[in-house]
């Protein structure tokens, strides 16, 4: 299983190891690289999101900082007292998250924004790092359903026991508890099939099981 602290030279996809090759000449003063998880050592709550967006994560090298996807999702963390700010402008910008940590199910910006099978499921010895250095009773919230899926696969369960699902809840080995939303990417704010108050309710949820 590869150490978390090989994760900023991965060049383990070809395909994704080229294309940041190629986005780094175009935009010299991207980050381009993999981007490392976000946040708390030892984190309550670990949100996994798809991957790093073009001119989001991909140009900062902070997850979910940048573009519009984060928008919505730092408000949230701040508002439920996972982040010191609301806003998460760059990765130099003193913002921190309180018991909470922020990654994704594959680590570098994929073309068109779609990971190929082989790559979540290259990337996925990764985010099973994470998910083992939990502590039990800690909550993971997978933003949208290839972040699920991911999730489940590095534990080894099967999708069709733990069905994707706006709001669901899984219970998961060693006491850890899987939170579904739908992701917070512009497309689903915009049309509103992801409005606050439906995020805002999730994280209630989640806030309130961990003071349980």
């Amino acid at each position: 299983m590869p150490a978390m602290s090989d994760l900023l030279d991965c060049r383990a996809c070809k395909r994704l190891a080229g294309f940041l090759d190629e986005v780094r000449q175009e935009n010299p003063g991207y980050h381009a690289r993999p981007v490392v998880p976000f946040g708390a050592d030892n984190p309550r709550l670990l949100i996994v999101g798809l991957a790093p967006g073009m001119h989001g994560a991909n140009r900062t090298g902070r997850p979910f900082t940048g573009d519009h996807a984060g928008i919505l999702l730092y408000e949230t963390l701040h508002t439920f007292g996972f982040a010191s700010r609301p806003v998460s402008e760059s990765a130099s910008d003193g913002l921190e998250l309180i018991g909470c940590r922020i990654t994704n199910a594959v680590k570098c910006l994929p073309p068109a924004n779609k990971p190929e099978t082989a790559e979540i499921k290259q990337c996925n010895t990764y985010l099973k790092t994470e998910l083992l250095s939990l502590k039990p009773d800690a909550a993971v919230l997978a933003l949208g359903n290839i972040a699920h899926a991911a999730v489940l696969m590095a534990l080894s369960l099967k999708p069709t026991t733990h069905p994707f699902g706006h709001g669901a809840v899984h219970d998961l080995p060693r006491s850890l508890r899987l939170y579904d939303s739908y992701h917070c990417s512009r497309y689903n704010t915009q049309t509103r099939r992801l409005t606050t108050d439906m995020f805002h309710a999730v994280f209630a949820r989640i806030k309130a099981d961990l003071e349980k």
